[in-house]
């Protein structure tokens, strides 16, 4: 499963992110790691952007970008 269909309120552990180049490594200095938890805050209307909670502190993601980070939901 990826981020970008984790329901607000949902949480899920990263297991891998499948961006390449710099949007790999710009996603890793944002914090988002394999075995980080991450939990979906809210989601916009259209879907767009993605609002996450990663290491306490709050991130916007494009639905493009969560797409690429597979996660396995936890409770």
């Amino acid at each position: 499963m990826d981020l970008a269909k984790l329901r607000p309120g949902e949480k899920g552990r990263i297991t891998s992110i499948g961006a390449i180049g710099p949007m790999k490594r710009r996603l890793m200095d944002m914090g988002l790691l394999v075995g980080e938890e991450v939990k979906v805050e809210k989601v916009a209307p259209l879907g767009d952007p993605i609002e996450v909670t990663i290491k306490s502190y709050n991130l916007s993601l494009r639905k493009k970008e969560a797409e690429g980070i597979a996660v396995e939901v936890t409770t």
